[in-house]
């Protein structure tokens, strides 16, 4: 059987004492290692109000991004659709296709959208916790209990992103209505209420891959399964619930002209040095970052190891990123491989997203490298 692909999710985050600019050259040097290293795809995600991310806009990235590489998949992981339309959408991939064509990704997320799932409050998941511990796959993979977000969704932060993110009054429109419109839109088939056409230029006829990206087993599973579109999970974000995702996703695919059986890749967050004290050196800063995303702070420049050795940890911190932290894969180049493996055929994953931060950018690019070079091997 081939190497499991791997793919590469970027937040182009920002170091402490670094910028913007310099995060964002720290994207187009690694994304042209990864091309070197046979990275399957590169993806950027979508985030907002974050001190220590740079990557706001998946499309604008993506078009400085294509035109510094030249074969690898590039894509969003993902755009988020609460806040935007279709059209916007369709039209902003189909500009970039237009000069780099079939080499695009768009990668699509439910995020600030109208949910029938409800989320559970942190009080629920802290009881959760404590009645059902952390549990295991048959093979070992670890399945944390689930992290309670309500605090954040009604956190004065997130209300102001929404009302900066959306015009007055703007309600987000059905997800699953707004994947059929950006399908529409593409093939050249749209067509309104009213039976009016809408033609898209660039943008129709763009052969851009579509994917759904999902937390849990919610809307967005069901409506990539639906539609018979690949689906990306994150482990990396929401471990307590990628297997009930990816089910979801698969119990609800239908084959579609696009895919004939479901495809799911997913996402975990790694790194990987020479041995294992020094990868979990590099990895010092993560549960202080992850802190300040879980409190509705918004993320933080990415600290060095000493400066995240100098925050004095609570019970109540640690309880906050344990999920985040006890699932991130640090380690030498084997370790590390392992414990990919053992995500891979816990999920049954066809790919698997690998995100990395450090703040030395050369440790983050040596980490890809270090994993590519294992993974060949396997």
């Amino acid at each position: 059987m081939a190497t499991t692909p791997l793919a590469v999710l970027d937040l182009v985050p920002i170091s402490s004492g670094s910028s913007a600019a310099q995060a964002l050259r720290n994207t187009i040097d690694l994304a042209q290692e990864a091309e070197r290293l046979g990275y399957a795809r590169y993806w950027f995600a979508e985030h907002h109000l974050n001190p220590g991310v740079a990557g706001t806009s998946p499309a604008v990235v993506l078009a400085l991004t294509a035109s510094a590489t030249s074969t690898m998949r590039i894509g969003s992981g993902g755009v988020q659709l609460g806040h935007r339309t279709a059209l916007a959408t369709v039209e902003e991939f189909g500009l970039i296709d237009a000069l780099h064509p079939g080499r695009l990704d768009l990668g699509i997320g439910r995020s600030g959208g109208p949910s029938s799932r409800r989320v559970p409050t942190r009080a629920e998941a802290a009881a959760e916790r404590a009645g059902r511990g952390p549990r295991y796959t048959p093979n070992g993979l670890l399945i944390p209990p689930p992290f309670g977000y309500e605090h954040l969704l009604t956190s004065p932060r997130f209300a102001l992103q929404r009302d900066l993110l959306n015009l007055p009054g703007a309600r987000p429109a059905d997800f699953a209505g707004q994947v059929g419109d950006i399908l529409a839109l593409l093939a050249g088939t749209y067509r309104s209420p009213a039976g009016e056409q809408a033609h898209v230029v660039p943008g129709e006829g763009a052969r851009v891959q579509v994917w759904i990206l999902g937390s849990s087993a919610g809307e967005s599973a069901a409506a990539a399964g639906e539609r018979g579109l690949r689906f990306a999970a994150n482990y990396h974000v929401s471990p307590a619930t990628v297997l009930e995702a990816a089910e979801a996703y698969r119990a609800s695919f239908r084959p579609s002209a696009e895919l004939a059986e479901p495809y799911v890749a997913v996402s975990a967050d790694v790194v990987v040095a020479e041995d294992d004290a020094t990868a979990r050196e590099l990895a010092t800063g993560y549960g202080l970052w992850v802190r300040s995303i879980r409190t509705g702070e918004g993320a933080i420049p990415f600290p060095s190891p000493a400066e995240a050795r100098r925050h004095v940890w609570t019970d109540a911190d640690r309880a906050l990123v344990a999920d985040r932290v006890d699932t991130q894969f640090v380690g030498s180049p084997s370790r590390v491989a392992d414990q990919l493996e053992r995500l891979r055929d816990a999920t049954g994953a066809d790919e698997l997203i690998i995100t990395t931060i450090t703040h030395d950018h050369a440790d983050r690019v040596h980490s890809y490298r270090l994993l590519m070079q294992e993974w060949a091997k396997r």
